[in-house]
């Protein structure tokens, strides 16, 4: 017993579990293909219920088979809806996938984010049968939770916090938390566990030591369950659950040794931990208090503790917000003084005594809606909120090694103070990187069944169309792919917003794009105005952002966009924008929707051959991309944009044909598609999922 408590206060033997746990890591992810029972052609699975979540049109099931599975049930009216309970043995037919990744460069990986919680395949499922509800008295508990829930104003926040499911907060508003920095306070993390152990040890404060600690960490595990064993929760629990033994049993082990340890443990158990941000966050946080806590404990003013603490959180997490959403808000220092305190001493015990006693649903739901009300007005500040290129792996080390000096520095009093300039130096590189384009580029967008293209050249950046999702309107393609995409790459504004046409696939994100960036100008076609130029129109009027209309050419410094003109037409397909640009010797040629028509006039008025990379027109279409048009232009790349599967059957085959002599790239199948220019040479780079 001697021996292991003296390896055990060996920080050597932590150090090395470490580095041996990463090594794991980048072994399990770049050199070792996980195994998975199931393949493409299983088309049934038995298992249990571990849980759910209700969308509009489907219920998302996390299945306890074989192996853990996500099923996915699309239901199109209320007759198909099925009522499931977590714990429910189902036999499931249909047919597996394995997910995909992102379509488009930097942006979330679904398909990393299902290996973090170790699934490797989803199924969509053609029926569900219940074979025998849950008999498990914990699962009865949680149903019984959940069931309760359902009756309340306040589910949405009820479940957040007592379930771990934040998924019933309204995607608007909890971008509004995200965009202030507080979304972290809805994960069920540290702050909870320290306040529930609070409650606890209060309500046991009679009972000897180790039996208050046993009925503690008992109920802990039950929450555990209770939230899903999220990991920030598993982190928080087995921290008190590890810190309860050093202490009972005086093993003298650093804490920061055990936060280690904990680290080390769960990246073996599963590598693909690394993918996932909340255990990113919670640790990186976790680790870098604990580290200083001797200094946090020598300050009695609460207040300057928490904005020390808000601000060290701050500096740890920085990398990883900026990797994960290419955006910074600096007062979120200030915003998390106001709303920890809050969150952790009124709102979550609210929630939780709510559950107990339904009459302060009432009370509960004003309260949030203040809440809600405060941070709509928060994020309507803009000051020190910064768009964030991507962190390059160097740059990461880099910044974690000023951190990690600064943080001994001050742990151990030693002056930090010659630390803090370049520190604030790099902070100030970071959020201004990548703002020179060295390279041109053109990055043809993946928007689904729409059009939209970035050009940078000479740091000037071009959108040309912002696609638009047709099948559903109410999907931001805006906040979900343009802005975290051009964020990533260093974009802080758009110099120039072509809109080639009126069609919603086009243009329909035109009016979101204008109020969540900059945007210096608009160009618009040749064409009348219609309804949905109009509605735009008046924004860029209020907003007071100039625009034009039928123009010929745009001059970027020594490069020239022409616009193709040739007559107006009694469509908005024809009468598309068609832009021709020559860079460093490779002509680029976007066709918008222009049909064959326009195609058979471009050819009569302008003298096109030889084209480098041709965006095809409408999709593919059969309406455009004639024989004639192709052969004469002679493309050498052809880039289709188009979505998976769609209606329309785009892109056409004889369309193909026509260009089989180019090769072809598709959104549809290649993702995003970058053509870079470096050296008078065109490198292609393709975002596969």
């Amino acid at each position: 017993m001697k021996k292991l408590k003296t390896i055990l206060q060996y920080n050597y033997f932590y150090y090395l579990l470490f580095i041996f746990s990463i090594i794991y890591v980048l072994v399990n992810i770049y050199l070792i293909n996980s195994k998975s029972i199931y393949t493409v052609n299983t088309k049934n699975i038995k298992g249990y219920v571990t849980n759910y979540q209700i969308y509009k049109d489907k219920i998302t099931i996390y299945l306890n088979a074989k192996e853990k599975i996500l099923v996915n049930y699309y239901f199109k009216n209320d007759k198909d809806k099925i009522n499931i309970s977590y714990g429910d043995y189902i036999y499931v037919v249909g047919k597996t996938s394995i997910p995909k990744g992102n379509t488009n460069f930097n942006l979330f990986n679904y398909k990393k984010y299902l290996k973090s919680k170790n699934i490797n395949y989803i199924m969509n499922a053609d029926n569900i049968d219940i074979k025998s509800k849950n008999k498990n008295i914990f699962y009865l508990i949680k149903n019984y939770i959940s069931n309760k829930i359902e009756k309340y104003k306040t589910k949405s926040y009820l479940k957040a916090f007592i379930l771990g499911d934040k998924t019933q907060i309204d995607n608007n508003t909890f971008l509004l938390y995200q965009k202030i920095g507080v979304n972290h306070l809805f994960s069920i993390s540290g702050m909870h566990v320290s306040f529930l152990c609070l409650i606890l040890f209060k309500l046991f404060k009679k009972i000897n030591n180790k039996a208050k600690y046993i009925i503690i960490i008992l109920f802990l595990i039950f929450y555990m369950f209770l939230v899903n064993f999220t990991i920030s929760i598993i982190r928080s629990v087995l921290q008190f659950i590890l810190f309860s033994i050093n202490k009972l049993f005086n093993l003298n082990i650093k804490n920061i040794n055990l936060v280690l340890l904990i680290i080390s443990l769960l990246l073996i158990y599963n590598p693909f931990y690394i993918y996932d941000t909340s255990f990113l966050f919670s640790f990186s946080i976790s680790f870098s208090l604990i580290f200083i806590n001797k200094y946090l404990k020598n300050i009695n003013n609460y207040l300057l503790k928490l904005l020390i603490i808000s601000t060290i959180s701050f500096l740890v997490s920085f990398p990883i917000l900026v990797n994960n959403f290419y955006e910074i808000n600096i007062l979120c220092i200030i915003y998390n003084i106001l709303y920890i305190p809050f969150v952790t001493f009124i709102l979550f015990p609210l929630n939780v005594l709510t559950i107990i006693f339904p009459f302060l649903d009432n009370i509960n739901y004003l309260i949030i809606n203040i809440f809600e009300y405060i941070t709509y007005f928060l994020e309507k500040i803009k000051i020190l909120r910064f768009p964030v290129s991507k962190m390059s792996t160097i740059l990461v080390i880099i910044y974690y090694i000023f951190i990690l000096i600064i943080m001994y520095k001050i742990k151990n009093n030693i002056n930090y103070k010659k630390y803090i300039v370049p520190f604030i130096l790099l902070i100030v590189f970071i959020i201004n990187n990548n703002q020179i384009v060295l390279t041109p580029n053109i990055t043809y967008i993946d928007v689904s069944q729409g059009d939209c293209s970035l050009i940078r050249i000479n740091n000037k950046n071009i959108l040309i169309d912002t696609g638009g999702n047709i099948k559903n309107k109410d999907y931001n393609i805006t906040d979900s792919i343009i802005l975290p995409y051009i964020k990533s790459i260093g974009v802080k504004k758009l110099d120039y917003l072509i809109l080639t046409h009126g069609d919603f696939d086009h243009m329909g994100e035109a009016i979101n794009l204008v109020n969540s960036f900059k945007v210096k100008k608009v160009i618009f076609n040749c064409d009348k105005y219609n309804k949905l130029e109009k509605k735009l129109i008046k924004v860029l009027d209020k907003k007071k952002i100039p625009y034009y209309s039928c123009i010929k050419e745009l001059n970027i410094d020594n490069n020239k966009l022409l616009f193709l003109n040739t007559k107006n037409y009694d469509n908005e397909n024809d009468n598309s924008n068609v832009i021709y640009t020559k860079i460093n010797n490779h002509i680029f040629l976007f066709m918008a929707d222009a049909g064959i028509e326009k195609e058979n006039d471009i050819l009569k008025k302008y003298n096109l051959n030889d084209i480098s990379v041709l965006k095809v027109g409408h999709h593919g279409s059969i309406t455009s991309s004639s024989k004639k048009f192709i052969n004469s232009i002679n493309p050498k790349y052809s880039v289709i944009s188009v979505g998976k599967n769609n209606i329309y059957g785009h892109p056409n085959k004889d369309v193909l044909e026509n260009l089989k002599s180019s090769k072809i790239y598709r959104t549809d199948k290649n993702g995003s598609i970058m053509f870079k220019i470096k050296n008078n040479r065109l490198y292609i780079k393709t975002c596969i999922p």
